[in-house]
């Protein structure tokens, strides 16, 4: 009988094991990217949105160039149609390529460079639908 407890006790945890690495693999595998960036200065690469660690996370692709102005800022747009300013391509040192989406925004239609300094849209990406 002990034997019996021991293997099912073995079998349970590897089961237990084996359902959280499927988790984990889900939640990594979640990743939804846009169309490339259109805009007179932004118009190159994509951005892709994931969860990691329970926080929404955008990040720039490699081949996407940020502008050269004096203050490109990541921008959030909901499928509403609100806009979120959230935090500066450019920072001391060198580029901010992602950023953590603030947890009042619902979901996101597009994600937008926006120049801070002289109010101008830079450049915009859509995703097919608006993720959370």
């Amino acid at each position: 009988m002990k034997q019996v407890n021991r293997k099912l006790s073995v079998f349970t945890l590897m089961a237990l094991a084996v359902a959280g690495s499927v988790t984990l693999a889900a939640n990594k595998m979640d990743v939804h990217t846009s169309a490339m960036f259109q805009g007179p200065k932004a118009n190159t690469g994509t951005v892709s949105h994931s969860i990691e660690n329970g926080k929404s996370i955008l990040r720039v692709s490699q081949d996407f160039k940020v502008p050269d102005t004096p203050a490109p800022t990541w921008r959030a747009v909901d499928s509403k149609g609100n806009i979120y300013t959230l935090e500066a391509f450019k920072i001391k040192g060198g580029e901010k390529r992602e950023v953590v989406v603030p947890s009042y925004v619902k979901d996101i239609a597009k994600v937008q460079v926006y120049c801070a300094w002289a109010e101008v849209l830079l450049g915009e990406a859509g995703f097919s639908s608006p993720v959370k």
